[in-house]
């Protein structure tokens, strides 16, 4: 089965292709760039590099989010296109999961970070259980703080993943101390390869009612319809 899968949601742009297990190709950058002038000609120059024909592809897999909203959306809208146009299936994958995947080696949970502002994180946690990433806490977002809190309790130390951890390094060590394990720099930044295996058996989607999973709204989207709810309160 060839897949490919696409990575937009965070700075790193990845595109992989997999024949099954066996990873065929790789593609990834981590600029702060535009993810939407820079994908199709990557995932273009990628099967081309591999001589692979879009028509030979069995599957696209994308990660759906959290992660940036613009990022996000750009990676699921050109997933669903081509999947609409080849007529082949779509799965979705957790974003944070994909962080997760690359530390697979690691005994105990582990948590994968995406800097949220304000003190707030998108998170997860996870861990592997026989090669199997297994979702031990379903994607959230949440106060660092609180979340730290809630680790305290586990019965094993946490691995914390992804590039947004050295921003919050301090407050994770505050509450959780030696519980709490930083990750190297090898663990920080998804792999698009990771995405893809994660992918092979993920259920595929319904075309037309997959959405991104931002978790949270857009602030100003949340501030939009926050004022919108104002102004039927005050006409109602």
């Amino acid at each position: 089965m060839k897949v490919l899968a696409i990575d937009t949601s965070t700075y790193t742009l990845g595109v992989a292709l997999l024949d099954g297990e066996q990873l065929i190709g790789e593609y990834i950058t981590d600029l702060k760039k535009n993810h939407s002038l820079r994908a199709m000609p990557a995932i273009d120059a990628l099967l081309k590099e591999c001589e692979v024909q879009p028509s030979e592809l069995d599957k696209i897999v994308v990660a759906k989010g959290p992660g940036s909203y613009t990022g996000v959306r750009i990676g699921v809208t050109i997933a669903k296109t081509l999947a609409w146009s080849l007529q082949i299936p779509l799965s979705g994958v957790s974003s944070l999961a994909t962080v997760a995947a690359s530390a697979r080696y690691f005994p105990a949970y582990i948590s994968p970070i995406f800097d949220a502002r304000r003190g707030r994180v998108y998170t997860g946690l996870y861990r592997f259980e026989n090669g199997e990433l297994i979702t031990v806490k379903e994607d959230q977002n949440l106060l660092l703080e609180d979340w730290c809190k809630e680790l305290k309790e586990l019965d094993h130390s946490v691995l914390f993943t992804g590039k947004d951890v050295l921003l919050h390094k301090e407050t994770i060590i505050e509450v959780l101390g030696e519980k709490a394990i930083i990750g190297e720099a090898s663990v920080h930044s998804p792999r698009p390869s990771d995405l893809g295996r994660l992918g092979l058996t993920a259920p595929a989607e319904d075309l037309h009612s997959f959405v991104p999973n931002y978790i949270r709204l857009a602030e100003a989207e949340a501030k939009w319809i926050e004022a919108q709810q104002g102004v039927e309160g005050r006409h109602g």
